[in-house]
Parts: C-alpha cells; sequence; structure tokens
C-alpha cells in the first residue's frame, strides 16, 4: 500500500501542532509558533479561548446532537440573535461554509422557481477569481481552473464576470438571471476588497430586475473586517448570506442567512442537514457572539487593524524588493509581494525559519488573518518576525 491513510490532497507542511494558546500554536517538538493565519480566518477568538471552551465542555456534557426531527431551542434562540444583529430574517445552519453556499444558491434560485416568480431565472453570475467552496456546485462557481481539474463535468447555471466590474455585471444580465453571487472581500482571491459603488451598483440592479443580491462572507464575516459582517461597511443590505468560518471559533458550523422574501421557496421538505445546527454548534456559536457582537469588541478589531496596517505600510520601504503594498480590511490583510517573490516560497520560509504562520493567495499576496484578539504586543512581534524573514529571505535574481 502506497497511499498515505489521510487522503493525499492536501501539500502538508512540517507544521504538526498538538496544542494552541491564545495567538500561538504549539507542535509536537514544543516549538511555538504565532499564528497569524487562524486556520485560515476561523480560530478569530485565538486558541483555549476561556469563554468559548467552557460552552463548548458544557454543552458537550449535556446534549450534543438530536437532528432536527426535534424542536431546536438552542438553535431557535441563535438565529434570533443573528437576526436580530443583521438584515436577515430567518437563518439555517449547515456544518461548513460551503454547505452554507450551497444553501444560499439553493434559496436564490427557489425565490425565483417558487409561486409568483420567474422559475426561468436560474443563472447566478459570480466573480472571476472568487472562491465559494469545494463541493460541485461551489467550484462551478468559482472560474478557477485549478478548482476544475479532473472534476468535469462542471454544474450549469453560472456566468463569470470580473470582479469589481459593475458594467461587466451589468451587462450579463438576461431573462436567465436570478442573481449575484459576490465576495464583499476576495479572500483567495487575494485579499481584494469590492469598491463600494461596485456593491452599492449590484444592489441597485438586484432592485431594478427583481435579482437576489447573494454575498459569501464566509472568510469575511464574523468581526474580521471590523464590523459583524463587511456588507455594513458598503452601506447595503443583501438579500442572502452565507458565513462561516470564525462563527463556531474553531467548532464547524456555518449559517444562510436570508430576508423573509428571498426565503419564500424555502419551505418544508427543499432543503435539510442531519447535523446542521447540533446543540453542541449552536453553544460555540453562541459562545463567539458573546464576545464579538458588541462595540467595544469591534472596536478593537478596528484598532489593531490600523496599528497592524501601520506598521506593515512603515516595513515595506525597507523591503522594497520584496514587498509591493498592504490591502484589505480590518485583520483581512493581504501583502502583496513583488513579482521575483513567489508567494508560497516566502510563506514557507516564514513558517519554517521565523515561526510565523500566515497563508498564500492569489495576485502574490499573503493573507495576514490573526485572531480577533490581538494585543499591540503580538502586532510588534509579528512585524518584527516578518522584518526578519524579509531580511535573510534570498531573492531570486533574474536571468
Amino acid at each position: 500500500m502506497t497511499i498515505t491513510p489521510l487522503m493525499p490532497v492536501y501539500p502538508r507542511c512540517a507544521v504538526r501542532p498538538v496544542r494552541g494558546e491564545g495567538c500561538y500554536l504549539i507542535g509536537e517538538r514544543g516549538e511555538r509558533y504565532l499564528d497569524f493565519a487562524s486556520g485560515i480566518a476561523v480560530n478569530l477568538l485565538g486558541h483555549g479561548h476561556p469563554h468559548l471552551t467552557k460552552a463548548i465542555q458544557k454543552q458537550a456534557e449535556t446534549l450534543v446532537h438530536v437532528s432536527n426531527l426535534y424542536g431546536s431551542p438552542q438553535g431557535e434562540h441563535l438565529a434570533q440573535r443573528l437576526v436580530d444583529s443583521t438584515f436577515a430574517d430567518t437563518v439555517f445552519f449547515t456544518n461548513s461554509g460551503a454547505e452554507a453556499v450551497e444553501c444560499a444558491i439553493k434559496t436564490a434560485r427557489a425565490y425565483h422557481q417558487s409561486e409568483g416568480g420567474d422559475a426561468n431565472r436560474t443563472v447566478l453570475i459570480t466573480f472571476n477569481n472568487a472562491f465559494h467552496g469545494r463541493t460541485m456546485a461551489t467550484i462551478s462557481a468559482s472560474n478557477q481552473e485549478k478548482m476544475h481539474k479532473g472534476f468535469a463535468p462542471l454544474l450549469p447555471g453560472f456566468r463569470y464576470v470580473d470582479f469589481d466590474d459593475l458594467e461587466g455585471a451589468k451587462a450579463a444580465i438576461g431573462p436567465d438571471v436570478a442573481g449575484f453571487l459576490v465576495e464583499p472581500v476576495q479572500g483567495e482571491g487575494g485579499v481584494r476588497p469590492a469598491s463600494p459603488e461596485f456593491m452599492k451598483g449590484l444592489r441597485d440592479l438586484c432592485d431594478e430586475h427583481d435579482l437576489m443580491l447573494v454575498l459569501d462572507e464566509v472568510q469575511c464575516g464574523v468581526a474580521r473586517t471590523g464590523s459583524l459582517y463587511a456588507y455594513e461597511q458598503y452601506g447595503i443590505k443583501p438579500d442572502i448570506m452565507a458565513t462561516a468560518k470564525g462563527i463556531g471559533g474553531g467548532f464547524p458550523m456555518g449559517a444562510c442567512l436570508a430576508t423573509e422574501k428571498a426565503a419564500r421557496g424555502m419551505v418544508i421538505g427543499t432543503h435539510g442537514s442531519t447535523y446542521g445546527g447540533n446543540p453542541l454548534g449552536m453553544a460555540a456559536g453562541e459562545a463567539v457572539l458573546d464576545v464579538v457582537d458588541n462595540p467595544e469588541f469591534l472596536a478593537h478589531v478596528r484598532a489593531m487593524s490600523d496599528r497592524l496596517r501601520g506598521a506593515l505600510e512603515q516595513l515595506i520601504p525597507n523591503h522594497d524588493a520584496i514587498f509591493d503594498s498592504v490591502r484589505g480590511m480590518g485583520l483581512m490583510l493581504g501583502l502583496k509581494l513583488k513579482s521575483a517573490v513567489e508567494a508560497r516560497n516566502f510563506v514557507a520560509h516564514l513558517r519554517d525559519h521565523h515561526g510565523l504562520l500566515t497563508v498564500a493567495a492569489g495576485e502574490n499576496v499573503i493573507r495576514i488573518l490573526p485572531p480577533l484578539i490581538i494585543e499591540q504586543s503580538h502586532v510588534d512581534e509579528f512585524i518584527e518576525r516578518l522584518s526578519a524573514g524579509a531580511r535573510d529571505f534570498a531573492v531570486p535574481v533574474a536571468a
């Protein structure tokens, strides 16, 4: 037998964490890493947060799973909190971001195919360099060939246009279009925030043509950008939104949020999930909202973002053969590298030689996704390790 027990679909690195403490991961040999990857924007309260840990422990001792055949006081309570804090009127809980996006796609199509709708409207307009997940529908919603290879045929019903191109989005509308599916901040695509004009324009087009504005806030949501959800900073409201990653603080869960109008087609029998909304997940979600859904915490995220971005902007001129610019929102920042430096190589260098964990992204960008609980000392340590990594990184010489 040559295949590994874990299916070999990940190019796993040599870091093998066995424990976490706040903003740090500890490996098998006791080595400590400053974790500015956060499980790819998942561990927003860091590792071992006492309130989250206590909530999960308490619920695990009480009730873990019962299925959705029965009433869910835990799900009802968390759903009400999300409704009270967002645009939404109703919530469907999932186990992951991809499932939340799947539910959002189904909700948008069901809106048009329900009574009073236009059953011919099935196409969602999506945007180049997007990442919506790894299921068949969500890879079909993305135009990235690297995710398509080996899985043909793709599912129909998606039309791609350039991100942040309002005129292109407008031109793509036809009688078969159900709505737009868009990340307010593209994560995998290079930490690219949409412009206010683009987001407001999509909202206007949806209002004009009775289309669904579907937001994928799986990565940028749950306080990551300095507001509970990024759409708030654009002065708009979606019809449907997928959220996950940070919403469970590390426990696998997600949700699809929708207005009453948008969810008119999601009636009994149209959708389901065995594990979605289980009591253990709901306890994790409640604990996360306890911490992040308040003005003081969101102000802390914005303050740390300003300090981190400012420190990065000061650092860039000192290493201008490596660093180009910084972009993003809140504590979802991207450090774009010069073309001579490949992002994955530099991420590996920081990890292996300086104990600093970051994540590569499209457009030769390093994603900087620290836990939202970081303090000034963590910002200082991050800049120190990043600077040291830049100093001893061998920039390839052009041939």
